[in-house]
């Protein structure tokens, strides 16, 4: 771990003379292809855009990763198991731990030693447990966190943080429309189901409501740094919540009220959220409840209740097969049981998968990061604290290893965190020390009155 935080960005003439010997190999590439495959030349030409982009600007490559982050469509085989999503993840966090700004903050680094943490803990699994699927689900599950971190903390200390957040947001919001628009297609036709999409690629009602949870989040809560005009957060918001309700996912809703609960009570200056937030997230609750109540009640076994708690005892029976290391990473995938199920719940998962050293790396990360993103300034720290929480409890209700819904989280708190270090760098006067940002600093907010650092008069 060390050799990603010390890693020094190469000086301007040395990455300007690799990119240029690139583009000149990509060029030729390009004449060479054209005649005799124009969708692979077409390939090349697209990299060789991206790479002069990066010559202007280091940070090019993680902002344009931004909106394909959302994209599900898998590539690669069985074992090899990733999304488009996953591949420009890879691709914007190498380019970002290369040539992002330097140093890490401190937030950051601890981020990355508690992402160390929990990949020791699961190493243990991948070595007792020797399959294809498993090296790779632990590499993959290394890059959603460190590397979204990463990619992350390139787009908001390079000064993009807006763009990259609105860049974000455009994919979210046509997945809103086109689920709104199934939906009303569905409720014509006398069906009032969740909706599940299936152009332009087949898109599950928990992913669309996770992800559009996390939009309608970003929207609300929209800190003083970006600077989002009510015209557009408003109506945005609106819609993601809207698609939120038609995909049914109950632990969306869930995670999202409490979420959004705790965006209201941690008030920030230059910020006011209603109240109403909260009594709609009470009725939010109130709904995902009285429905798993009556699923639990209609004794119907097949019910989405019912077969939650199934899973959850199959899972724990294949964890008491290797209690300490687990069965494997991905062994619903890989035939390493008679079930083919991921377990509907974070912790299970980890239990399962990787035993109980793997539960203890993972308990270790999660604690770690809301502990640390508490303690960040309010103005940065709330998305940051809040998207990460919201991605938390939506996988005691539902799956939490899955790409998008992973990855997405953490690259907006490495955002969050590099908008800090940037204000901070631009503004050194209006540092807030990490001993006082979680109680002082929201005593001064809430009473409205600005902060000043210790040892400052006045």
């Amino acid at each position: 771990m060390n050799w990603i935080i010390t890693l020094q960005r190469p000086p301007w003439l040395t990455t300007t003379v690799i990119s240029t010997v690139v583009v000149a190999i990509m060029l030729l590439l390009f004449g060479m292809t054209a005649p005799r495959s124009p969708l692979l030349a077409l390939a090349v030409a697209v990299v060789v855009l991206v790479v002069c982009a990066n010559v202007a600007d280091p940070a090019a490559i993680p902002v344009l990763g931004m909106p394909l982050l959302v994209i599900v469509l898998r590539v690669g085989g069985a074992s090899v198991n990733l999304t488009i999503s996953d591949v420009a993840l890879a691709a914007a966090s190498c380019a970002a731990l290369v040539l992002a700004p330097r140093p890490f903050s401190p937030p950051l680094r601890t981020l990355l030693w508690l992402t160390g943490t929990y990949q020791v803990a699961t190493l243990f699994t991948v070595v007792a447990n020797p399959y294809l699927a498993n090296t790779v689900e632990w590499f993959h599950s290394g890059m959603l966190v460190a590397g979204g971190l990463v990619m992350g903390w390139a787009v908001g200390r390079s000064g993009h943080g807006r763009i990259g957040l609105t860049l974000l947001l455009v994919p979210c919001l046509l997945i809103a429309v086109l689920t709104l628009a199934q939906s009303a297609v569905q409720l014509l036709s006398g069906s009032t189901g969740p909706v599940y999409l299936e152009w332009p690629y087949g898109m599950h009602k928990n992913f669309i409501g996770c992800i559009l949870a996390m939009a309608c989040l970003i929207l609300h809560a929209n800190p003083p740094w970006v600077g989002w005009r009510l015209g557009f957060t408003v109506p945005a918001f609106v819609l993601c919540t809207l698609g939120v309700v038609a995909s049914q996912a109950r632990q969306a809703l869930v995670g999202l009220a409490i979420a959004l609960t705790v965006v209201v009570l941690r008030r920030m200056r230059g910020r006011r959220h209603s109240r109403l937030i909260i009594v709609g997230s009470i009725v939010a609750l109130a709904y995902a409840i009285s429905v798993a109540a009556d699923q639990l009640a209609s004794g119907n076994e097949f019910n989405s209740a019912y077969q939650r708690i199934s899973w959850y005892q199959d899972a724990m029976e294949v964890w008491a097969r290797s209690p300490w290391f687990g069965v494997g990473l991905r062994w619903w995938t890989a035939g390493r049981t008679e079930f083919g199920f991921q377990p509907p719940n974070a912790e299970i998962e980890v239990l399962s998968s990787a035993g109980i050293l793997g539960l203890l790396g993972f308990i270790i990360l999660m604690a770690g990061a809301l502990a640390v993103l508490w303690r960040l300034n309010p103005r940065f720290g709330t998305l940051a604290l809040t998207i990460i929480l919201m991605r938390l409890v939506q996988g005691q209700l539902d799956l939490y290893w899955v790409a998008v819904q992973v990855s997405v989280p953490f690259v907006v708190a490495g955002l969050c965190l590099g908008a800090e270090a940037l204000h901070e760098a631009e503004h050194p006067d209006d540092v807030v020390p990490a001993r006082h940002s979680a109680r002082r600093v929201i005593d001064r907010i809430a009473l409205d009155r600005p902060y000043r650092p210790a040892g400052v008069s006045g």
